[in-house]
């Protein structure tokens, strides 16, 4: 008989445009997540997950191709459209260790990135976004072959129904003798904000709380203030209209956690869960109308700052860190938890240590990018963003310990003026070790010449 292998399995959920603060468990009482509240409790929560930023409009897409290649922003190939042959990715990894992988749902970064990844999958999307009701959808090929005359779809059935049916199959069925690593990767609560009436009947717009740092319109031109994530409001924007554009985000967050459970449920019962590593994450931020903004082509909290919780095999139980990590650390960490060897190609780092010490830290700072258009930098208490459009620079500093919601501008503040300059310092130190001399890079700092 074959040796039983006792690595943990692995079980990846990831959401598209949740934003850091939508579980209730986490403070959010406005938002119903069971699911996720029960992960929270059995596992260990990472308080300040980011972003890099995305050096695309579609941010989803180099946010992906960062996670898959625990690689840096300007180190990934192009954009995040596919991936170097040299970037070993997370499923390929495993793959190459033994595990069987599975994978359903979007993938943004190429049909051939893809094919390297995965032994098994269903109702896969090839793409960034659709109507949830009528996916393009793509049967699993072991060639790797997925042409266009294949897709087919299955109109009536949400997205976050489809691809969480297909993981859990997958597990009720599986019987190897080898760990698996199963990526569900929804497109949810992505827009169009649409699911299920039950969902939406449990959120009224009325009753929920206006944000608090909302604004009819941005106060200054950031360069993108007419992407397509941003005519899904008039302007100037309206209490009324983005508290219903909130209770259709929350409507899908809580319909696509009950379908997670339908997943966790399958490993329970087929007695895989205290042998499997979970994660849960999201791959970036959204407005909603903070800032006067709807999407997330900026570098507010609201849409770099993202979800990370790890539960199950190992992780300890209803803890939470508060040190900074990038989405990029959890390919190097699954790996340390795994056994499974760390590909040369990784950049990011492992948060091992943080589960196993509560004082740990792996990163002093963070970077941030978007497009040629904005960068930022912050520490443990201030953060610094420079907006450079069109000649124009807008520097931006906040006090995030006192002004989490990034209000108040202290950038012209002369007894601020020494964490401006510290941070400006440090954002020029950036540029430098992480190669931001692209063309992007070079537009940016090109483009900050003039202005304040």
């Amino acid at each position: 008989m074959p040796h039983r292998d006792d690595r943990p399995n692995v079980l990846f959920f990831f959401t598209d445009d949740q934003r850091f603060d939508t579980i209730e468990a986490l403070g959010n009482g406005h938002v119903r997540t069971p699911t996720l509240n029960s992960l929270v409790e059995r596992g260990t929560t990472m308080t300040n997950a980011y972003i890099m930023g995305g050096t695309s409009g579609a941010v989803c897409m180099p946010s992906r191709a960062m996670l898959m290649t625990g690689r840096t922003l300007f180190h990934i190939e192009r954009e995040g459209q596919d991936v170097a042959l040299d970037h070993v990715m997370m499923p390929e990894a495993f793959r190459r260790a033994g595990y069987q992988t599975f994978g359903t749902g979007k993938w943004h970064n190429g049909r051939s990135a893809f094919a390297r990844c995965f032994t098994a999958g269903g109702r896969i999307f090839f793409g960034g976004m659709s109507d949830h009701w009528e996916v393009p959808l793509n049967d699993f090929d072991p060639a790797g072959a997925y042409p266009a005359e294949r897709i087919y779809h299955k109109k009536g059935e949400h997205s976050s129904d489809l691809f969480c049916g297909e993981a859990a199959r997958f597990i009720r069925q599986y019987d190897s003798d080898a760990p698996f690593f199963a990526y569900v990767s929804f497109t949810a609560p992505h827009d169009p904000r649409d699911t299920h009436a039950k969902y939406h009947a449990m959120y009224d717009a009325d009753k929920l709380p206006t944000p608090v740092s909302f604004m009819p319109r941005h106060p200054f031109d950031n360069g993108e203030m007419t992407i397509r994530d941003e005519k899904l409001a008039p302007w100037p924007r309206t209490p009324e209209i983005v508290r219903q554009h909130i209770a259709d985000y929350y409507a899908m967050i809580t319909h696509a956690d009950a379908q997670m459970a339908l997943v966790l449920e399958a490993l329970r019962q087929t007695g895989r869960l205290d042998n499997t590593i979970i994660v849960f994450a999201g791959d970036n931020g959204l407005a909603l109308g903070r800032h006067g903004l709807m999407g997330k082509q900026n570098l507010y909290e609201h849409s770099v700052h993202v979800p990370l919780v790890f539960a199950g095999a190992g992780i300890p139980a209803g803890e939470r860190r508060d040190a900074f990590c990038y989405l990029l650390d959890i390919f190097p960490t699954l790996c340390e938890l795994t056994g499974v060897e760390r590909p040369a190609s990784v950049e990011g780092r492992s948060l091992a240590p943080l589960l196993a010490d509560s004082n740990a830290t792996v990163r002093d700072g963070l970077l941030f990018a978007y497009r040629h258009l904005h960068r930022g930098v912050r520490d443990e208490r201030y953060k610094l963003i420079v907006c450079a459009v069109e000649g124009r620079r807008t520097t931006q500093l906040f006090d995030l310990a006192d002004d989490p919601f990034e209000l108040n501008n202290l950038a012209d503040h002369p007894a601020a003026a020494r964490h401006t300059q510290r941070l400006r310092a440090e954002l020029n130190r950036w540029q430098t070790d992480l190669d931001d001399t692209r063309e992007q890079g070079r537009q940016f700092w090109a483009g900050r010449a003039e202005g304040r």
